[in-house]
Formats: structure tokens, C-alpha cells, sequence
């Protein structure tokens, strides 16, 4: 299950019951990690959780590498580039493309069409005028939003198990990794953690897989 929803890129899982032929359940990557926060106290978690994310290869992906947009270009080249990587969310970032001022998630798109102060000016509208705009939005409407949310940090200094903790906590996705002048180091999602947890022997599906998964080797979805 650990090696589908991470090695496997599958958001969630669906539990069999192959006698009634039914789904009995979904186990997502939230769910995980939730149980991993549930963890806190056992023995084994303690021992492993106090590790620094340095020292278990997080994040795993550079800086250079990470997918971003600026404040000031239009929220939609924001949309447009998670459509076409594949990824559920981005990084706002200053003209500097260091420092992280944001996030835009690939659920906030409805904001486009359901808030009028922004789908008046969809097409022009930044992606720092878009979370600000969001945010106003929810507040005069006293709305209460699982998707749109200020921007989560951590730094590499940061033990695995304070990582999990805040991501169970904040109901997120992704956290942005920063140094101590503020500047993107990384991002790490539930994916990354998980595959922290487990290790794929040799051959160990077979060639179940071979062809089903055409996915480039560098998708992050």
C-alpha cells in the first residue's frame, strides 16, 4: 500500500472485498500520514521521527527544479502549469524567484468562477492579487476553506516528526522548505514522507505494472 502511493504516484487506494466484490474503504495519502501522527508516543515512531529531514533526504527535489510561479504573472499561467506538470499546487514566489510569498492549489481554480471581485478580471489577474482577493473573499463571506490557506514553512532543521505533526494538523499537502533568509530550498509533499517509510525489493511486482503507468520518470503527480 506504502509503495502505491508513493513509488506508484496513486493518490489514494481503494480496499477490496473480494468475497462481496465490493470497495470496503479508501486509504489516501492524508490518511497516512494521519495515522503516522497518531503514532506519536510509540517507541518506534519517537526514534525515527526525531531525525532531521537532512538526514532522511528531504526534500528531495532542488530548488532549480521546483515548479513556481511569480507574483505578478497571471494567476492562469499558475493553473496552466500544474495542468501541464501534473502537480496539485505551486509556489508564489517574488521577483527575486527566491522567496516564497504564497501557494495557489489546483482546487482554488473554482475561486475563478465563484468569487465575483476575481472572475471579473480572470484573465489579468495575478497570482498575488488572486490569493489575496481569495482570502478577502473568504473572510467577508466568513467562509471557512479546507483549500486555501497561508503558506506552510518548515526548514531542513526540522525533525520528520514535526513535519508530520504540522501536516496533520494544517490538513495540507505540501510544505515549502526554506532557509533562514527566507530564500526556496525545497518542497516536500505526503508522496515524499511516505516514501521515506518503505523500500521497494527488487522485482517485487513483477511486471504487473510494465505499461500501465506511462508516466515521465520526473511527474509529480
Amino acid at each position: 500500500m506504502l509503495l502505491l502511493l508513493s513509488s506508484y504516484k496513486m493518490k489514494s487506494i481503494p480496499v477490496v472485498d473480494l468475497g462481496e466484490a465490493k470497495i470496503d474503504n479508501i486509504i489516501t495519502q492524508s490518511s497516512v500520514i494521519h495515522m503516522l501522527a497518531e503514532c506519536a508516543g510509540l517507541q518506534w515512531f519517537e526514534s525515527w521521527g526525531t531525525r532531521k529531514l537532512s538526514e532522511i533526504g528531504l526534500p528531495l527535489m532542488a530548488p532549480d527544479l521546483i515548479v513556481k510561479v511569480y507574483e505578478e504573472e497571471p494567476v492562469l499561467q499558475a493553473f496552466k502549469l500544474m495542468r501541464k506538470k501534473r502537480i496539485g499546487g505551486v509556489p508564489i514566489v517574488d521577483s527575486s524567484g527566491r522567496k516564497v510569498v504564497g501557494n495557489i492549489s489546483i482546487r482554488d481554480v473554482h475561486f475563478l468562477l465563484t468569487a465575483p471581485e476575481i472572475y471579473h478580471d480572470y484573465r489579468s489577474i495575478t497570482a498575488k492579487n488572486f490569493s489575496t482577493a481569495v482570502e478577502g473573499y473568504l473572510k467577508t463571506h466568513q467562509e471557512i476553506s479546507p483549500f486555501v490557506r497561508g503558506m506552510v514553512i518548515c526548514t531542513k532543521n526540522y525533525s520528520i516528526k514535526e513535519l508530520i505533526m504540522k501536516l496533520d494538523s494544517e490538513k495540507i499537502n505540501r510544505v515549502y522548505v526554506v532557509d533562514d533568509a527566507g530564500n526556496l530550498e525545497g518542497v516536500i509533499t505526503l508522496r515524499d514522507i511516505i516514501s521515506r517509510l518503505v523500500h521497494e525489493p527488487r522485482g517485487y511486482f513483477g511486471d504487473f505494472f510494465d505499461g500501465v503507468l506511462p508516466l515521465p520518470s520526473d511527474s509529480r503527480v
